[in-house]
């Protein structure tokens, strides 16, 4: 792929997430923000902590990204993500596989972010 250390990140890519514990949410983007910070600049920008959040959020924000966390049913996610592409055509989504924070933890969730965001942003 590209040479490692003297690329400029691509980005920045605004980033919204939709999950029930704000603080968790924000530690843990926090820690794939850095680690993927010399390939990409993210900027984490809101969490909406409801999903009667996610349209007023979207639509003011305009984020290039949406994640949904592990708490949220495929089902759910599948409307955010539709919701989402409504007001903001080509934005980039993802869900976290349901249940992974509670059975593995949030150094999974960490983990998992760091293996699929490279696939999402650079899947143009």
């Amino acid at each position: 792929m590209s040479s490692t250390g003297t690329a400029t990140p691509k980005g920045p890519f605004r980033l919204v997430t939709v999950n029930t514990a704000p603080e968790r949410a924000k530690r843990l983007i926090g820690r794939m923000v850095e680690d993927l910070k010399d390939r990409y600049t993210i900027e984490y920008v809101a969490n909406c902590e409801t999903l009667e959040q996610v349209e007023p959020t979207v639509r003011e924000l305009r984020p290039d990204v949406l994640f949904c966390a592990s708490m949220w049913t495929a089902e759910q996610s599948s409307k955010v993500f539709e919701l989402a592409r409504s007001i903001v055509p080509g934005i980039k989504t993802h869900a976290i596989p349901h249940g992974l924070q509670v059975e593995r933890g949030p150094d999974a969730v960490v983990e998992h972010l760091n293996e699929q965001v490279p696939r999402l942003l650079d899947g143009e």
